[in-house]
């Protein structure tokens, strides 16, 4: 019983870990469009610079701030995310038993 009270311990203490990553790439992203929407956006339309034909506010917050969000995403899925099951395992345990019992 205290073995499976540990797990499921564990199992929460990952998820919460991964949500609060989660978050923080939400305000990661936040943080980069509003920085480059509002700071070059703040101009005066005549005095926009252009990259490919976007204005640079567009390109660096929507273009280039997408592009990094899925490199940043990759590595964290790839390096700190945890993968774990999320099967109960009194679950299996019973189903094992029912089998059994038939």
């Amino acid at each position: 019983m205290e073995n499976k009270k540990r797990k499921q311990e564990r199992r929460f203490a990952i998820a919460n870990r991964e949500a609060i990553i989660g978050c923080i790439l939400a305000v990661i992203n936040f943080v980069w469009w509003y920085g480059f929407a509002y700071g070059l956006g703040s101009k005066p339309p005549e005095e926009y610079t252009y990259i490919l034909g976007f204005p640079a506010w567009i390109f660096f917050s929507l273009i280039l701030g997408t592009l990094f969000m899925f490199v940043l995403v990759f590595i964290v899925v790839k390096f700190l995310l945890t993968d774990i099951s999320l099967e109960d395992e009194d679950e299996n345990e019973e189903d094992e038993d029912e089998v059994m019992n038939v």
